[in-house]
């Protein structure tokens, strides 16, 4: 996994939270533990790429919990991780916004496999491809691996949101207003962003075993947006991905 998957576990028993520490952590994901429900929700604001969620919280219903994680945000996959195995408990669950309803005692592979599942159908509603591919540029957004040819391209958590920003809106000319709301909470310089981009356009550069391709030049802004530049033969993929038409 190029760039980790940020997963907010919320569980009150610390060998579940352990075993997902170590069973997440090990395929690539990032995780954030949580042993109660209001702990769950500060790390919630943290904008989680996923959560796994057990019902049977200490300080809050786990239905209540879900319901207003739920409120707050429409799209995130939310799998629960429960005890629970009666169908009213999975009926509640799934009509509350839940994406999958897992019964413990669960196997690790099963729950990977239901988490890819869920980023899949969350890529899918918001009318994403769950891997995007364009020339040598291959995005697998599901597992969030970025390849230039058979190599791996290695990205920040930031390089990697610009990166899906712009296959997202492929062929289309991006503000560097619009580009600053995407990637940033606050009020941001476009400075921060022009390093970004030229950082990404020097990681796209394949390497020896890829197909030889023009070095380009960072990309430039101009009032209409922003401009990729190379300096002769074709475009870099990341440039091509920026232009290309959806």
């Amino acid at each position: 996994m190029s760039v980790p998957l940020k997963v907010l576990v919320i569980d009150d028993e610390p060998p579940i939270r352990k075993l997902l520490r170590m069973g997440l952590g090990t395929e690539g994901y990032e995780v954030l533990e949580a042993p109660n429900g209001r702990s769950g929700l500060e790390l919630f604001a943290q904008d989680p790429g996923l959560v796994i969620l057990d019902l049977g919280l200490p300080d809050i219903d786990g239905l209540e919990l879900l319901r207003t994680m739920r409120s707050r945000n429409e799209s995130v996959p939310i799998v629960v991780l429960s005890s629970r195995g009666d169908e009213t408990a999975k009926v509640q669950a799934l009509d509350l916004g839940a994406d999958d309803y897992v019964t413990k005692p669960f196997g690790m592979e099963e729950l990977l496999a239901r988490m890819r599942a869920a980023v899949r159908h969350q890529l899918q509603a918001q009318g994403e491809r769950p891997i995007f591919r364009i020339g040598e540029l291959s995005v697998d957004l599901v597992r969030r691996i970025v390849r230039i040819g058979d190599d791996e391209v290695k990205l920040s958590p930031k390089e990697y949101d610009l990166l899906r920003v712009l296959v997202q809106h492929a062929g289309k000319v991006l503000t560097h207003r619009f580009l600053l709301g995407e990637l940033w909470d606050t009020l941001t310089d476009a400075q921060y962003l022009r390093v970004y981009v030229r950082q990404l356009r020097q990681r796209s550069r394949p390497t020896r075993s890829a197909r030889t391709m023009s070095s380009p030049k960072p990309a430039s802004a101009t009032a209409s947006g922003l401009r990729t530049e190379q300096t002769s033969g074709q475009p870099s993929p990341v440039a091509r991905a920026a232009r290309r038409a959806p």
